[in-house]
């Protein structure tokens, strides 16, 4: 069964709720699974923001370099508005091939994704005391190591061991520990777990 998108706005808000109840309020939550529960690598989708390299065969005055809008389009040569958010480069490659089939006799077109940031749903996001907290583009095994060595690691402050990823199952919202503390700076690799498009890591302040 395919996996649910998680409403970005549902997970954020579950997420900073729990941030800021502190430390000292913090729930027990089962252990993050190891081996993430997905089958294969999930296709890239094209976000907002994300450039793209479109080239079509034999016709380069109408191959062109873009950058997706906020709205998820773009324009290009012959082609107005099409949208390119949450398609794969392949979906997208067909699409203007439609759309060029009124100007060109069979167009042949190729989309390269040249700066990956992809959409929401597929961003793993890490908030709270990290060294920089930000969005990143969730990649094929990525695993927290990977994750805390984007953001810089974790700040004097934090209470690394009372971590949480806040993940999604089939729309319903989950909560799992993780041990920040002892992974980085125990170098305990046991504590390292395999992430999951859509995650989202809150790392607390500790209090004492």
């Amino acid at each position: 069964m395919k996996r649910q998108t998680p409403s970005v706005f549902a997970v954020l808000s579950l997420a900073l709720a729990f941030l800021l109840a502190g430390c000292a309020s913090t729930p027990d939550f089962p252990p993050a699974p190891v081996k993430a529960d997905i089958v294969g690598a999930p296709d890239y989708l094209i976000g907002a923001g994300d450039g793209l390299d479109i080239q079509v065969w034999r016709n380069p005055e109408v191959s062109t370099s873009v950058t997706v809008r906020p709205d998820g389009k773009f324009n290009s040569p012959l082609v107005d508005d099409i949208v390119a958010a949450n398609k794969t480069p392949t979906q997208l490659e067909r699409d203007l091939e439609k759309h060029l089939a009124k100007f060109i006799q069979d167009p042949i077109v190729t989309v390269m994704v040249t700066g990956f940031i992809g959409p929401y749903s597929q961003q793993i996001r890490v908030i709270g005391q990290a060294a920089k907290p930000q969005a990143l583009q969730y990649r094929e095994k990525m695993s927290l190591m990977d994750v805390m060595i984007a953001v810089g690691g974790i700040t004097d402050f934090a209470a690394g061991n009372d971590a949480t990823i806040v993940r999604s199952y089939g729309g319903q919202q989950q909560q799992f520990s993780v041990r920040l503390e002892d992974l980085i700076r125990g170098g305990d690799i046991s504590a390292n777990v395999e992430m999951m498009p859509g995650d989202v890591l809150i790392i607390p302040e500790s209090f004492f």
